[in-house]
C-alpha cells in the first residue's frame, strides 16, 4: 500500500469538488469526485487516455481477471476502450472519498519523450523485485508534488493559460519515471492511430437509436469496411459492430440509472426493436436483467468516468 498523499493535495482536490459524484473543473480535461457514502459496483468504459488517482478513501477496481482495492496515493492509467467495474468501499461525511480523472495528451507525451531522449534521461525506475505487472501503482513524492502544483495553477484564468500547461507537462514527465510507463507508451501508440476510430465512435454515439452497419460507419470516415474494422480492433480490441452493441448497452445502463424511462422505452431509445432481445443482450453483458440493474443502482450516484475521459481538447 502506498503512503498517504500530503494533506495539501487532499485539500486542493476538495476545494474544486463541491458536489457529490463527478465535478467538472475549470480545466476541461479534469474531473474530480467526492462521495460521502459507499457506492455499489458500476461498469465503466474509458474514452481516452487518462490518469486516475485516489486521494482519500478506498475503492474496488476490477479489470479483466485482476481485482484491486485502491487506497490513498494509488493511481492507474485509463486507456481507450478499457472496461472495468468499480465501487466505492470507504466514504463518509467526515472522511469523504476523493479522486480525480485527468486526461493525458498524446502530443504532450511525445514531446516529453523527445526532450528526455535528447537529455538522455532514464525513463523508468527499476520494477520492484517480485512485483507483477499491475494496473494499480503508488504515487511517489515527485508525482504528488507535480499534481499539487498543477491543481494550484487552475485558480485564475492567467495561471490556467500560462502555468497549467507547463504543470501538466511536469505531471506527464513524472509519470514516465514510474512503473506504469510501458502501459503509457502502449496507450499513446493506440491514440496516434485512433483518429478515424474516434470519428466512427462519434458517429455511432449519434446514431444509436438507428440501424447501424459497418459499411455506414466506414463510409462516414472514408475507409473501407475492412480497414475500419482493422483500425477498430487495434484501438479497442473489438470490431465496430461489437463496439456499437456495447455502446448501446452502456447507454441503456445509464438511462436505467436515471430512472426516467421504462425498460421498453429504453430499448427503443438505444436501437432495439425487440424488448426480449434487448433484455437477453443486457443480461448477457451485465449478468442481470435491466429491471434488476435499475433496482440495484437506484440509490447510487453515477460516476460518469466515460464522460470524464471523453477527449475534449
Amino acid at each position: 500500500m502506498s503512503s498517504i498523499p500530503p494533506a495539501e493535495l487532499a485539500e486542493a482536490v476538495l476545494a474544486i469538488t463541491p458536489g457529490i459524484g463527478p465535478n467538472q473543473t475549470a480545466w476541461p480535461g479534469l474531473t474530480t469526485y467526492r462521495f460521502t457514502r459507499p457506492q455499489a459496483s458500476q461498469w465503466v468504459e474509458v474514452q481516452s487516455l487518462a490518469l486516475c488517482a485516489i486521494i482519500h478513501g478506498r475503492k474496488r477496481f476490477v479489470v479483466g481477471d485482476d481485482d484491486y482495492v485502491c487506497g490513498p496515493g494509488d493511481y492507474t492509467l485509463l486507456r481507450r476502450g478499457m472496461r472495468f467495474q468499480t465501487s466505492i468501499l470507504e466514504a463518509s461525511e467526515d472522511a469523504p472519498y476523493l479522486s480525480f480523472v485527468l486526461q493525458l495528451d498524446p502530443d504532450v507525451i511525445d514531446s516529453v519523450l523527445v526532450d528526455m531522449a535528447e537529455h538522455r534521461v532514464r525513463p523508468l525506475v527499476a520494477p520492484r523485485p517480485g512485483r507483477p505487472d499491475r494496473h494499480v501503482s503508488p504515487f511517489d513524492e515527485e508525482l504528488e508534488g507535480a499534481v499539487l502544483r498543477f491543481l494550484r495553477s487552475l485558480d485564475t484564468v492567467a495561471d490556467r493559460c500560462v502555468l497549467a500547461p507547463m504543470r501538466l507537462r511536469e505531471v506527464t514527465y513524472r509519470l514516465m519515471q514510474l512503473e506504469q510507463l510501458p502501459r503509457l507508451l502502449e496507450a499513446v501508440a493506440v491514440e496516434r492511430d485512433a483518429d478515424p476510430v474516434r470519428r466512427a465512435m462519434r458517429y455511432i454515439e449519434e446514431h444509436l437509436a438507428e440501424p447501424l452497419t459497418v459499411a455506414d460507419m466506414a463510409r462516414h470516415v472514408a475507409l473501407s469496411p475492412s480497414a475500419l474494422t482493422a483500425r477498430f480492433v487495434e484501438a479497442t480490441g473489438m470490431g465496430p459492430y461489437q463496439y456499437a452493441k456495447r455502446m448501446r448497452l452502456d447507454r441503456a445502463r445509464a438511462l436505467l440509472v436515471a430512472d426516467e424511462l421504462t425498460v421498453s422505452q429504453i430499448a427503443r431509445e438505444v436501437g432495439y426493436s425487440s424488448l426480449s432481445y434487448f433484455i437477453n443482450e443486457f443480461k448477457r453483458q451485465f449478468a442481470v436483467t435491466p429491471g434488476a440493474y435499475a433496482k440495484a443502482q437506484r440509490h447510487a450516484v453515477a460516476m460518469r468516468v466515460e464522460e470524464a475521459s471523453r477527449w475534449v481538447a
